[in-house]
């Protein structure tokens, strides 16, 4: 009998759980759809709840602000990223077909989202908002993404001294924001420019990395990291 009542409390609460992570998404979801059709600044709290059919005191327990949204979708975002770099990853060695790989693959999962990221950029790039890429808010987020460019490098063929390695996969989510930056812009047919700015920089940054190697350079490759750690908080 015990037994019993202990499987169905489980249950119940394994049946809340799953409900309440469904209603979590239908508000990002919701919230997301209402950003691209509306607009960052236009779309309320109120009329999240509204459209996604729940109360306002609804959404606000399971996202407390806008900006816990946005965060949340940084989050989603990562993970659809992550998720989608995972074949070439595994299979692909060359440092350029790596690091080309994860930054298009960033492009396609974002695609949906272009056409509100100019009036969300207005927001974030304010530096101090919660939304901007170097938030403390932003931090799971930032981590992530620089997790992947972690395994970007090291399961390359590229060769590089250790310290300069430990610092790369940052300096290649740098890479990536600017990369964005130039994408929010970008009102080509299908992204062109964008798409041409990975596939024209992606050699170069590989070329002055295997340059890293050179005796000659080695002095300056030192001081450069020397100077990226002098200034990291």
């Amino acid at each position: 009998m015990l037994g019993r009542e202990v499987t169905t409390l489980t249950d119940v609460t394994d049946s809340a759980t799953a409900k309440g992570e469904q209603t979590r998404e239908l508000i990002l979801s919701t919230a997301l759809r209402l950003f691209r059709e509306q607009g960052y600044g236009k779309t309320t709290m109120r009329v999240i709840a509204a459209e996604a059919g729940v109360s306002v005191g609804n959404a606000y327990y399971y996202y407390s602000s806008k900006e816990h949204l946005m965060q949340a979708y940084y989050d989603h975002l990562q993970t659809q990223h992550r998720e989608a770099t995972t074949d070439i990853l595994a299979v692909e060695k060359t440092f350029t077909k790596r690091l080309g790989g994860v930054l298009h693959s960033w492009l396609e999962v974002s695609e949906p989202y272009h056409e509100f990221a100019g009036t969300f950029f207005k927001n974030a790039a304010e530096p101090k908002s919660p939304l901007s890429p170097f938030s403390e808010e932003s931090r799971p987020a930032r981590e992530a993404s620089v997790e992947v460019f972690r395994r970007v490098v090291e399961g390359s063929d590229l060769k590089l001294a250790p310290d300069l390695k430990a610092e790369l996969p940052e300096l290649l989510w740098l890479m990536q924001m600017g990369i964005v930056l130039f994408w929010v812009h970008d009102d080509s047919d299908d992204l062109r420019r964008t798409k041409a700015l990975i596939d024209r920089s992606v050699p170069l940054v590989d070329k002055l990395l295997r340059l890293t190697r050179i005796p000659g350079v080695r002095g300056v490759t030192n001081d450069i990291v020397g100077l990226i750690r002098s200034i990291k908080p």
